[in-house]
């Protein structure tokens, strides 16, 4: 289901003024990413780039065109691992963040 344009307005405003919202939203993608859900981390990766960043300062930054960008992170999007490596590890800069792979206790 597609946002609404007053929902993701919400979500850059809080963005723009609230550094912890947009940390969670980069952990959120990426783990989505890592736990196989690969729609749902581009999804919010996409957004966050949207709110935090934008695609043209994030081209400047991984040599990758902005429209390449949107593409990959689209819907139908492959990204290769390279690239996606590359643009996470320029979101983390943007944000002053390191983020790193645990393991997750297991019950039972």
């Amino acid at each position: 289901m597609p946002l609404t344009h007053t929902f993701r307005m919400t979500v850059q405003d809080r963005a723009a003024r609230d550094p912890a919202f947009r940390q969670a939203m980069l952990k959120e993608g990426v783990d989505a990413l890592l736990a196989g859900d690969v729609p749902a981390g581009k999804a919010i990766l996409r957004d966050y780039i949207n709110a935090a960043v934008g695609f043209g300062p994030l081209a400047e930054a991984t040599n990758i065109p902005a429209k390449s960008l949107m593409r990959m992170l689209g819907p139908r999007g492959n990204p290769r691992a390279d690239n996606l490596f590359q643009i996470i590890r320029q979101l983390q800069t943007h944000e002053g963040i390191r983020l790193g792979v645990g393991e997750e206790a297991s019950a039972g």
